[in-house]
């Protein structure tokens, strides 16, 4: 399988979760201290601002650093995960096209929804439920969202890209799956989902299960599919070509 990711993007958002997070605490901390070094009457105004700022400052940094800073990242687990199924004619694109993480198959593009969160994770037709965080869910955690909506507008970007860029690829199946990629998830249990979803653990069989009846696309077609989707990744592609050379 070959995997293409736009590690400068990766880097770039690491370097901002960094100094979001820093500069989140920062104002924090300078928000508790009016109170001891301010004689202002309106100091309580200000503690309130900075409180205010320093909480939007930390919820972004927390939203880059649960995708760019983790170990493993979120793109390196699915890494593993999609290896397993498509070891011999996969092409993982990670951070270039409309969805973040597309898997492109001999027979589909498979747009792969990835979700960090742990605790016991349900999901009744498309209503999500998260629970068991404790305080974990009070602080220092995204909220789970509704990953159906999300896989269902990644999906229907993917859909645009492809019907605009390879018109002749307009009947190839554009396949969503929702991945959650936490070691540590309590429980994962999913009912009359329109949209599948796995642990990565078990992201194979879902692959082999989603596309088990379907037929290979002609050959022109996936070439012209690979043609748009490296065109995306032209930039990574043109690294990737000099760093080998060098």
């Amino acid at each position: 399988m070959i995997v293409i990711r736009d590690e400068k993007r990766i880097a770039r958002l690491a370097r901002l979760a960094q100094v979001l997070s820093f500069a989140g605490l920062g104002v924090l901390i300078a928000g508790l201290l009016l109170i001891f070094l301010s004689k202002d009457p309106n100091v309580f105004i200000y503690q309130m601002i900075a409180l205010v700022i320093g909480f939007i400052f930390s919820q972004f940094g927390l939203h880059f650093a649960h995708r760019y800073l983790r170990r493993p990242r979120m793109d390196q687990v699915l890494d593993k995960s999609t290896s397993k199924f498509a070891r011999k004619d996969g092409r993982l694109y990670h951070y270039l096209l409309p969805a973040n993480h597309v898997l492109l198959l001999p027979t589909c593009v498979v747009v792969l929804i990835a979700k960090f969160q742990v605790g016991r994770i349900s999901a009744s037709g498309d209503v999500w439920q998260q629970k068991g965080l404790g305080m974990r869910g009070v602080f220092g955690r995204e909220g789970l969202g509704n990953p159906s909506r999300e896989a269902e507008a990644a999906t229907a970007r993917m859909e645009e890209f492809i019907d605009a860029t390879v018109p002749q690829a307009v009947d190839v199946p554009v396949i969503p799956i929702i991945v959650f990629t936490a070691q540590n998830i309590d429980s994962l249990e999913v009912k009359e989902s329109r949209i599948p979803a796995v642990h990565a653990a078990k992201l194979s069989g879902a692959l082999r299960q989603q596309t088990i009846n379907l037929k290979p696309m002609p050959r022109e077609t996936y070439d012209a599919l690979r043609a748009a989707f490296d065109a995306k990744a032209s930039h990574v592609l043109e690294q990737t070509v000099e760093e080998s050379s060098e």
